[in-house]
């Protein structure tokens, strides 16, 4: 992976309406995204994310702020000078937005035909990409006859008809069941290590940015709260948008009251395999209460994470983080939730 950008995102605000009417939705947002890097952008609902997506290629004219698309300011672009630029710049979104009237084959064709590739060419181009994405005996069926995860496939072969140098998802995943959903992020890692592939993914689901992301920038209230590797901030989150995607759904927030202290470990690797929480009870002499627990698996590798409820006593508290600090496992104490 370069460490070139290939996108830049400097400063940008985008707000709609005006006066005592007008509504933020992205307040000075920075980004650089890398040269054949899958970044993942997350955020809850109306955090500002799929606003931030249609900027990147200019579908929505930020307010201020620049897109610099490899080293150029696209953001005074003519509508002209765009659509040559957005020939790079392919996009996939939850709803497929397949042409209904048009089979998978003609489908792909299309973006060939607007740039007015002729058809004998556009053809071969476009039955090589439904090779690609797995779909080479269903070129002449139509939308209608096509699974959601087929419909996606479809879609994809379309967005990379241009041969981009960038791929936009814009939710790609939300419409999927679980299991095409990890067919389909198979495929777009797959496309990303043989095309060199550049992959911008929004979400609001955590599960996909720990299976196919290199980094993560974390959206809310319109704004950038945290950015940095999938698994720095999923063992280090800073902020306490990251940790309500970490704990989807206050999954154990309504279970934390009482007096006491709470800590958050991390397992990976090794640590995983053996039997911590019993040794430090045994060890430290002091009981325990597992609040929450979890594994995740990221880019292939497990972690595991957990809450423990310790007795508010500062000397078994010492004594915990000691054997925690001894045994190379990570913690952090939770008070967000409390």
């Amino acid at each position: 992976m370069s460490t070139i950008p290939t996108v830049e995102i400097k400063n940008l605000n985008k707000t709609f309406g005006t006066g005592d009417d007008a509504v933020v939705a992205l307040d000075d947002i920075n980004l650089s995204i890398h040269q054949g890097e899958i970044f993942g952008i997350i955020g809850l609902s109306g955090a500002g994310k799929s606003t931030l997506v249609r900027c990147i290629n200019l579908l929505e004219r930020p307010t201020t702020g620049s897109i610099i698309f490899e080293g150029v300011d696209i953001t005074s672009y003519s509508d002209n000078q765009l659509r040559s630029v957005r020939q790079s710049i392919g996009m996939i979104f939850q709803g497929f937005n397949l042409l209904m009237q048009r089979n998978a084959l003609d489908n792909v064709c299309f973006p060939l035909e607007l740039v007015g590739m002729p058809r004998k060419e556009a053809k071969e181009r476009a039955r090589e990409l439904l090779k690609t994405v797995g779909l080479s005996d269903k070129e002449k069926a139509y939308p209608a006859q096509l699974s959601g995860g087929q419909k996606q496939r479809v879609a994809i072969a379309r967005a990379l008809a241009t041969k981009p140098k960038v791929l936009l998802c814009d939710e790609a995943t939300s419409a999927l069941d679980p299991t095409t959903t990890q067919s389909i992020l198979a495929l777009l890692k797959e496309l990303n290590k043989k095309l060199g592939l550049t992959i911008i993914i929004i979400t609001h689901e955590m599960k996909v940015i720990e299976q196919i992301c290199n980094r993560v920038a974390i959206i809310d209230n319109s704004r950038i709260e945290e950015i940095g590797t999938v698994d720095e901030v999923f063992r280090h989150p800073k902020t306490l948008a990251a940790k309500k995607l970490i704990f989807p759904k206050g999954e154990y927030v309504e279970k934390i009251s009482g007096d006491g202290k709470y800590l958050r470990l991390v397992f990976e690797g090794s640590s995983a395999d053996r039997p911590i929480i019993a040794n430090m009870v045994l060890k430290c002499g002091a009981p325990v209460s597992i609040v929450f627990a979890n594994t995740k698996n990221i880019d292939g590798q497990i972690f595991g994470h957990m809450i423990i409820k310790l007795p508010d006593d500062a000397e078994v508290f010492r004594k915990i983080t000691t054997y925690l600090d001894i045994e190379n496992i990570t913690y952090s104490e939770e008070k967000d939730y409390v």
